[in-house]
């Protein structure tokens, strides 16, 4: 019985932890839309004519970025070690890996590597080392690394592809 009630309690903390983070920033939204007016920030509906003449390597990353980001969030939102869970997790896998290694393919922002393309090779090393956990059955390292995962090779790094400059920013900011 605890554990069918344990993730309505964690939804419910979820929901909380976003209700005051945004109750919290919504006195400050004129300063920040000022701000935002200030630097050039100016939100639309994605250009999709300018990802469309992307190179292909950039398309093939970013669909694998989003679809790993689409089913990652509904991974972390449902009951784990079940049926869908394990199904949804090879899925997710695939698609870390193919957003990992997709990069590797893409250096037109500096003409070389940059610092982003380490949260690349560490996904490509801790990608198999969390697969390898739970197959040992050590559920912690499992949970602590696909997790990590998720934060730092798709939040973290999509965070950074909204720097001004970057085809992200361009898409929607710019």
């Amino acid at each position: 019985m605890a554990t069918a009630i344990r993730p309505t309690y964690t939804m419910i903390a979820r929901v909380a932890t976003v209700l005051v983070l945004g109750v919290t920033v919504l006195p400050f939204t004129p300063q920040i839309v000022a701000a935002a007016r200030h630097y050039g920030f100016h939100p639309h509906l994605p250009d999709l004519s300018l990802f469309v003449r992307q190179p292909l390597q950039i398309q093939m990353h970013v669909a694998a970025a989003i679809t790993a980001f689409a089913i990652g969030s509904v991974i972390l939102m449902r009951p784990k070690g079940v049926g869908l869970h394990k199904a949804l997790g090879w899925s997710w896998v695939i698609a870390m890996g193919a957003t990992a290694i997709s990069s590797f393919f893409i250096t037109s922002f500096t003409s070389h590597f940059s610092p982003i393309h380490l949260i690349s090779g560490w996904t490509v090393v801790a990608l198999p080392m969390a697969v390898f956990a739970i197959r040992r059955r050590n559920v912690q390292a499992h949970r602590r690394g696909m997790t990590g995962l998720f934060v730092g090779g798709l939040l973290l790094a999509g965070l950074l592809t909204f720097i001004p400059g970057r085809l992200m920013y361009m898409l929607f900011f710019g």
